[in-house]
């Protein structure tokens, strides 16, 4: 009896649509989380103590033009007939006017969105490359004094709020050394030098916290890596222990680490609340607090979905690249 052995096109096809699988997966599960934020999001924005009216009038209007602006925008509607028209309004694009500004909302999400990114991505660049070296570096000298250092060094910085880093990064070098800016905000006419000495106090909590998490990460996989049989096969090889490194431990060591880091983009860009008030920045977290303070719901609701979107396709891009990079889901793992 002859046995049949699938031909490489075959095997090919059928890695594909594993992969497909695994990706349409979390494209779907994607989409469920962003419904379901969605309802929070609109939700929590009716929770918020006060009236429309009332906060764009003032205390002293009179209460009839505050019922007839209420009804105006549309807000003395019922809830559910206001959730469908804000998110069908939503997925075509059209985030909505402002209650405060009387105008669209989507130039003021997209211009605060390209500034947090500007902070967000300086962070990453300079965080990730950092807690990836502490961490291999730490794993290569595992029990001894360095070790230690960079570990609890880095869980201490990972613990502590970025509202408390952030006061004392300001009173050490923008108070009482006046070697940074306190105001991440450069002027309109400032060169690429001075914006950058403008974002240095701000990016610094941002890299306190995601140190600690990133090199714990890079750690943990590099001493894996170490105490397996590949890394002392190679070394039974005689191979240098500068190629086993390179060449054996990191590719492997660094998967998870690297797909960790891909999912602390949506964070990066769209946590940043507390350092962009502290920093007077005018970012999408500052955009969403005053939208809050002021009971803007479209600025609100705009503000927190799109974030809730960056994060949801960071976290897709995290798991195409665990598929990318790990030959084990390539040839067989995806489900």
């Amino acid at each position: 009896m002859s046995t049949i052995t699938p031909t490489a096109h075959g095997a090919d096809f059928a890695r594909m649509k594993r992969i497909m699988r695994f990706v349409g997966v979390r494209v779907l599960l994607a989409l469920v989380t962003l419904w379901l934020l969605s309802m929070i999001v609109f939700a929590g924005g009716q929770l918020l103590p006060g009236d429309v009216g009332r906060a764009i009038l003032g205390p002293l209007a009179d209460a009839r033009a505050v019922a007839a602006l209420n009804h105006q925008l549309g807000v003395d509607r019922p809830l559910v007939t206001q959730y469908i028209d804000w998110i069908t309004h939503f997925v075509r694009g059209d985030m909505g006017e402002s209650y405060a500004f009387r105008a669209p909302v989507a130039p003021f999400i997209g211009a605060a969105l390209l500034k947090s990114a500007k902070l967000g991505a300086l962070a990453f660049v300079v965080v990730v490359p950092l807690g990836i070296a502490g961490g291999v570096y730490a794993a290569l000298h595992a029990g001894r004094f360095i070790d230690r250092v960079i570990s609890i060094g880095g869980l201490t910085a990972t613990v502590v709020p970025e509202f408390v880093s952030s006061i004392v990064l300001i009173l050490i070098f923008g108070v009482w050394l006046q070697w940074l800016p306190i105001e991440a905000t450069a002027p309109a006419d400032a060169s690429i030098l001075l914006q950058f000495k403008h974002l240095i106090l701000p990016v610094l909590p941002l890299v306190f916290v995601f140190f600690g998490y990133i090199a714990r990460m890079a750690r943990a996989g590099t001493v894996e890596a170490l105490d397996a049989d590949y890394t002392r096969t190679a070394i039974l090889k005689g191979l240098p222990r500068r190629i086993v490194i390179f060449r054996h431990v990191l590719r492997n060591a660094l998967l998870p680490t690297v797909t960790v880091a891909a999912t602390q983009l949506g964070y990066m860009i769209g946590g940043l609340v507390v350092v962009e008030t502290l920093f007077h920045y005018q970012g999408i977290g500052s955009l969403i607090y005053g939208a809050a303070k002021a009971k803007d719901f479209p600025m609100l609701e705009a503000g927190v979905l799109t974030i809730g979107v960056i994060y949801t396709a960071a976290n897709l891009i995290a798991d195409a690249l665990y598929v990318v990079l790990n030959p084990r889901l390539r040839t067989g793992g995806a489900r």
